[in-house]
């Protein structure tokens, strides 16, 4: 039987701070609330190394909602969100169901704070916005999962499903593979909408010591070069923008002209699956 004891006498290791967690430090760029102090000077960490690092964050979280604007317009209606992260502002289904309250939207994260936020936020959806723990590198299972599976059902014709990578690949050794994977799995005339940070004009100890921050959050970082980017799109055709710095994606008309980044930035762009 285990003896009481006082607060003095209780392990140190109970009232240990937690590790960074790359979630909360995204949300915490985000100006969100769900996050730590040790997030926090991770985080700070990193803007010291890239000081425009919030803008960046925030370029990046409105790309994905000019992203999903533009598939929903198109006539999607299903879309499958990986690395979705804690829950923000704009996610994918408020984006989305603004446009077809009918749509369906899955949310995938591997991260265990996540998919609880996340389960308790879409708890009153009706079953149109699920949440599945999993891990996006576990390919083969993940599209086996009975809510992932479902966005495209056997029994009826196949429609298409927007598949969004948004600052998740860069977290990945081989994303080509994760890639390939889902370019067999979905229907023809599906879409591929992904960001990936770059290190731009970075130097080699910055990116370094950037690294190393995100390793002590239990993430290992790929930084790739515009061109490693652009290859992620293989057997997709990518839409008119390209792929392009997230600030500037689909923007047709920019009021405030917004200079090229030079340091480390997120690119991005959507692709479209026009045949196997």
């Amino acid at each position: 039987m285990l003896s009481m004891m006082s607060e003095s006498e209780a392990p140190a290791v109970l009232y240990r701070q937690p590790a960074p967690n790359v979630a909360r430090m995204y949300d915490y760029l985000l100006d969100g609330k769900d996050n730590y102090a040790v997030d926090q000077e991770a985080a700070d960490r990193l803007i010291k190394l890239v000081p425009d690092l919030r803008n960046q964050v925030r370029n990046n979280r409105e790309f994905l909602r000019r992203g999903v604007e533009a598939l929903a317009q198109r006539g999607v209606r299903r879309f499958l969100d990986l690395g979705s992260g804690l829950p923000t502002q704009e996610n994918v289904h408020q984006v989305v169901h603004r446009i077809a309250p009918e749509a369906q939207v899955v949310y995938v994260d591997m991260d265990r704070v996540a998919a609880t936020h996340g389960h308790a936020l879409l708890a009153s959806n009706d079953g149109l916005v699920r949440m599945v723990e999993a891990d996006v590198r576990e390919t083969a299972a993940l599209l086996q999962h009975p809510d992932v599976a479902a966005l495209r059902p056997s029994t009826e014709p196949a429609e298409p499903i927007a598949v969004s990578a948004v600052a998740l690949l860069h977290f990945m050794p081989e994303p080509q593979r994760i890639l390939d994977s889902f370019r067999e799995w979905l229907p023809v005339g599906s879409y591929l909408m992904l960001s990936h940070a770059t290190p731009g004009t970075m130097s080699s100890e910055a990116v370094q010591e950037a690294l190393e921050v995100y390793e002590r959050a239990g993430m290992r970082m790929y930084l790739r070069s515009p061109e490693e980017i652009a290859d992620l799109f293989a057997g997709f055709e990518l839409l008119d923008e390209g792929v392009a710095p997230v600030s500037r994606w689909g923007l047709t008309e920019v009021v405030v002209p917004t200079p090229t980044p030079t340091g480390g930035h997120f690119l991005g762009g959507i692709a479209v699956l026009r045949h196997r």
